[in-house]
């Protein structure tokens, strides 16, 4: 008979606001081991309110974790390839957790809270990262599982218009830029939130207790610029905006320079190295990587899916690893990694979808602009 890890459950699970998703309609899947919804109005739908307005998304299946102790930023250093000495209180850094041969195990967001950390993971990984950094951290280094929080990402560019009448704290909400949180009070409940997001829109994520999740997405929704939307959406607007899926664009055989992903790898730190991985991704950044992961725009309307081989004349040269019909665009566009020669804008490839050759070109990503509220923007 098979061990059975008892601090890893069994799914699907249930969210805190599981119910709340089948009330309004929400149409319900197995997603990394939770029930969520994949879409409620339409994918696509969806998608453009997103673009348009603001979009509510429950993403309380990943993992939030306090990392705290004596020691406790020396700890993380070791383990993450991340300049903890310049990212200040409030501040919200992208990092990635990497393992001895420099491949990616996840990717997640990093923010001083007073004297700990606050780390936001994937949460097809959650369960495999709680056990990498207790594997590695200290033992006077403390490593919680905030299980009794929700996460909610309010995104859109009126997502700012919608959530402001809603907090209030010691400093407007205002005051947030992308990158950017603070403790403030939604619906007079204790609520984190940072300026940041998964959709390429400005936006904010908002960690709440999970026993008030369902009054608190009731007040969020019941503003006239806000509707929930799915996993679909979400998916396809993550794409738009060029971001890598774990598991999909990133795995543990990728790494960081070929995924385009550098910058979550501290200048500092990629010279004095001093984190798992350093020594196998330290000359992979000096000498360049040999593949790349690159956009690509697919004439005509057939989508291309992951999996989908990338040709360059008849020779195979890469996978796609993410693809899909861009509502914003109107048309197909892909992510796949490619020969470091090839992944230059411009290049003409094809992918082959069941037996058929679609033309691709190679294009810069975002496929559609970033629209963040960064410091100093108007």
């Amino acid at each position: 008979m098979d061990d059975i890890d008892p601090d890893v459950p069994t799914g699907p699970l249930v969210l805190p606001l599981d119910q709340w998703h089948r009330a309004r309609g929400g149409r319900m899947v197995d997603f990394a081991g939770y029930w969520m919804p994949v879409q409620f109005e339409g994918i696509i739908a969806e998608h453009l309110w997103t673009r348009e307005s603001a979009g509510f998304f429950d993403v309380s299946h990943m993992g939030q974790l306090y990392v705290s102790g004596e020691g406790a930023e020396a700890a993380l250093e070791q383990v993450l390839p991340i300049d903890l000495s310049t990212l200040p209180v409030g501040g919200v850094r992208y990092s990635l957790l990497l393992n001895e041969e420099g491949g990616i195990l996840d990717d997640l967001m990093v923010t001083r809270w007073g004297t700990g950390f606050y780390l936001v993971v994937n949460g097809a990984t959650k369960w495999d990262d709680i056990g990498h950094l207790r594997e590695h951290l200290p033992d006077a280094v403390t490593l919680n599982h905030l299980e009794d929080n929700a996460l909610f990402a309010l995104q859109g560019p009126k997502a700012f218009e919608a959530l402001e009448p809603l907090v209030s704290g010691d400093h407007p909400l205002s005051a947030l830029t992308f990158m950017r949180g603070g403790q403030f009070k939604l619906g007079g409940i204790d609520a984190w939130i940072s300026r940041s997001g998964y959709t390429g829109e400005d936006g904010f994520e908002i960690a709440v207790p999970a026993e008030n999740a369902a009054e608190l997405a009731d007040l969020i929704c019941a503003q006239p610029q806000v509707k929930p939307i799915g996993l679909g959406a979400r998916d396809s607007l993550r794409l738009e905006a060029g971001l890598p899926l774990y598991g999909h664009d990133m795995t543990e055989t990728i790494d960081p320079v070929s995924a385009d992903l550098l910058f979550g790898i501290n200048k500092r730190r990629r010279t004095d190295g001093g984190f798992i991985g350093a020594d196998k991704v330290l000359p992979v950044i000096a000498a360049g990587a040999a593949t790349r992961r690159v956009g690509l725009a697919i004439e005509g309307r057939m989508a291309a899916r992951e999996g989908a081989k990338v040709l360059s004349g008849e020779n195979e040269v890469g996978i796609v690893t993410s693809g899909g019909f861009s509502p914003s665009l109107e048309r197909p566009i892909a992510m796949a990694y490619v020969p470091a020669e090839l992944a230059v804008s411009g290049t003409q490839l094809s992918i082959d979808v069941r037996g058929r050759k679609l033309a691709a070109s190679v294009v810069p990503m975002p496929f559609v602009p970033h629209r963040y509220h960064r410091k100093g923007a108007a």
